[in-house]
């Protein structure tokens, strides 16, 4: 089988792991022919190019800077892409009869790309839908739905809608997303709607004791604290200003230690806290390369999962999966939409609290502190062999076929 994967990642390594990567390599693995279309942003300094990288056919098309980009210029990149995906794929793919189509969200402006390749070539598609937009934009105030950027959100809630009629089959992180999808759009058959969660090619990233003890001593993190750690973007969808609550309330806990390790637009924020109240038991790292960051987790004792209070949508953060791979449990301080805290709780592997209340993050840290953490952690790693693996996300895409 023919399938296109359509992505507005890098991607720079096809050898390497992330939660794209994995799945694709479980393709390429099951004998499908893969080919991938892929952006090199502008700050790349990169141009259109096609190439045979690790069993892939990739497409790597120039388009304008979306990470790290500011507001302006990303939407600029996104309205564009589409017209710069297509334009591409007509001319380096026009003797590929594609029979099946990917396509994970963000963003949602795939629809002209899609509809090109099933008018085309008569493929199936199909939806990752990883979030949920505009809405999640609309929630943290980045967005709203009267106003001048009323016009933005009616547009792209009109792309959203035309995306989701679009894909024959829509895969959905979790069943409140299933839900939420549904409910407020009621024109799309329930039967297209499943749950295909983020998944990866398990791998038992935990470290031994001594690994462990070198890592805390490289990093200068304590050998004899429970270390608390959150990992990945900081910015507003984690809800900041919370975290920074929590912290300045826990700041004399004997107990505990905060590793902080990210990038994003409210970082400068965090580090003036820091630098201001200097607390003893916690830091803050710039983001690291994946292969350092997997084992500085992996040293660590609880992950951490923080989302913004004010979501209506149920995000349901890929990060999860990274903790349960070094075997950490979690403690999740999210909105009440989102179903990560109840998958975790009766998972066995961690704890949940509201991301509105640093009494009950206090509460619930004082219980990870007492926990048996190891056995949790081996929970943790179970649930992520039985739900998560990626041979179960390509079942469920391939079930359809």
């Amino acid at each position: 089988m023919n399938i296109l994967f359509v992505s507005i990642s890098s991607m720079p390594d096809m050898e390497s792991h992330s939660i794209s990567l994995d799945l694709l390599h479980q393709l390429r693995d099951k004998g499908h022919r893969v080919y991938v279309v892929c952006a090199v942003e502008r700050r790349e300094n990169g141009e259109t190019a096609c190439s045979q990288e690790a069993g892939f056919t990739v497409l790597r098309v120039k388009t304008g800077n979306n990470k790290k980009a500011n507001l302006i210029e990303k939407g600029i990149t996104t309205v564009l892409l589409p017209h710069i995906y297509k334009s591409a794929i007509k001319k380096y793919f026009s003797d590929v009869k594609f029979d099946l189509v990917l396509y994970p969200t963000p963003p949602i402006t795939h629809c002209d790309t899609v509809k090109f390749i099933k008018k085309r070539d008569g493929a199936n598609s199909y939806l990752v839908l990883k979030d949920i937009f505009p809405q999640n934009a609309v929630d943290i105030g980045m967005m709203t739905k009267s106003g001048v950027k009323g016009i933005l959100y009616r547009h792209f809630r009109r792309k959203e809608k035309k995306l989701y009629a679009l894909s024959d089959r829509i895969g959905c992180m979790s069943q409140a997303n299933v839900d939420y999808v549904l409910r407020h759009n009621p024109e799309v058959d329930p039967a297209k709607v499943e749950i295909c969660p983020n998944a990866i090619e398990i791998r038992d990233m935990s470290v031994n004791p001594e690994v462990r003890a070198e890592l805390r001593d490289k990093y200068n993190i304590p050998r004899d604290k429970k270390v608390f750690v959150y990992g990945g973007n900081l910015g507003r969808p984690q809800g900041i200003p919370f975290v920074i609550e929590c912290l300045k309330k826990q700041k004399d806990n004997p107990d505990v230690f905060f590793l902080l390790v990210g990038d994003g637009t409210e970082f400068k924020k965090l580090e003036a806290f820091l630098q201001a109240e200097q607390p003893k038991n916690a830091l803050l790292l710039k983001r690291l390369p994946k292969e350092d960051y997997d084992r500085l987790v992996a040293a660590c004792d609880v992950g951490l999962i923080f989302l913004d209070h004010r979501f209506t949508i149920p995000n349901f953060p890929s990060r999860l999966l990274g903790y349960l791979q070094a075997k950490l449990p979690v403690l999740a301080c999210t909105d009440p939409n989102t179903d990560v805290g109840k998958v975790i709780t009766e998972g066995g592997f961690g704890w949940w609290c509201e991301s509105d209340d640093t009494d009950a993050f206090g509460a619930q840290l004082d219980a990870a502190v007492a926990a048996d953490l190891p056995a949790m952690g081996e929970r943790g790693f179970a649930y992520l062999n039985e739900h998560y693996a990626v041979e179960r996300a390509y079942q469920t895409i391939m079930n359809g076929r």
